[in-house]
């Protein structure tokens, strides 16, 4: 059985508190310094994140796009990437809602989504 709700990861430039609204609001975000990722690379996020059937969340476009090309190239699973505008925490959490609240994660899985 999966899992209907997306978790959500954020990489470490995303604000914290971004986690914590989505917590409040009774989904599952967890960041890189809860996980210990803090220092690691985009490659080591990425593989983070699949390895806890979580979506990423990051600030860093051209990287992670170009890590969704290789996934869908190699035919590798990722649970998503959503890609952040650097906005205010509050514009973020709303974007995600919607996503969240729409979207199950199943339905996530390998998209790459952009708020």
């Amino acid at each position: 059985m999966t899992d209907i709700f997306i978790h959500v990861y954020l990489d470490e430039d995303v604000d914290v508190l971004v986690a914590t609204l989505l917590r409040s609001r009774g989904f599952e975000a967890t960041t890189a310094n809860q996980a210990e990722q803090l220092g690691k690379t985009d490659v080591e996020q990425l593989e983070y994140a699949v390895s806890q059937k979580a979506a990423i969340l990051t600030h860093n476009r051209t990287d992670f796009e170009e890590l969704a090309r290789g996934y869908f190239e190699q035919g590798k699973l990722h649970y998503g990437i959503i890609i952040s505008v650097r906005n205010p925490y509050q514009e973020i959490v709303q974007r995600l809602l919607t996503i969240l609240n729409s979207t199950t994660a199943d339905e996530m899985e390998n998209q790459i989504l952009y708020i």
